[in-house]
């Protein structure tokens, strides 16, 4: 096992790491909508923060050699499940396939949770292949 850490992404908030990498999978722990330079939410809402920790999960991809492409599951914690819709429609932009590639997007699970961390909206984690 190796812990993955990189300063483009939010520091963990707690006793985890932002990713472990083992046996060619890369475990990227939830990452919240803060935005590493600022240590503060994105102005905005769902899609904003949706926005902002897709791109904190996928700094940490990077820095363990991989890239969104290659992210095979997914978990969408969101604080509220009428943001579904719009939360969507930023994550299909980060997963559609470059041009000339067929679909295939990560399978994924949804869940409304009573709360996140920090009050934030929205909050993903991903497992990707590293080969």
């Amino acid at each position: 096992m190796k812990s993955i850490s990189t300063n483009q992404a939010p520091a963990a908030i707690g006793p985890y790491s932002q990713a472990i990498q083992a046996n060619g999978f890369v475990y990227v722990s939830g990452q919240l909508p803060i935005n590493p330079a600022t240590g503060q939410f994105p102005e905005g809402g769902i899609q904003e923060q949706t926005r902002q920790s897709l791109l904190n999960a996928q700094a940490i991809l990077q820095a363990a050699g991989t890239d969104l492409h290659h992210v095979v599951k997914t978990t969408v914690l969101l604080a509220d499940i009428s943001d579904f819709a719009a939360m969507n429609e930023i994550y299909a932009q980060f997963f559609a396939p470059a041009e000339g590639e067929s679909a295939s997007f990560p399978a994924r699970s949804a869940f409304a949770v009573k709360d996140l961390p920090k009050g934030a909206l929205v909050e993903i984690e991903m497992i990707a292949v590293t080969e």
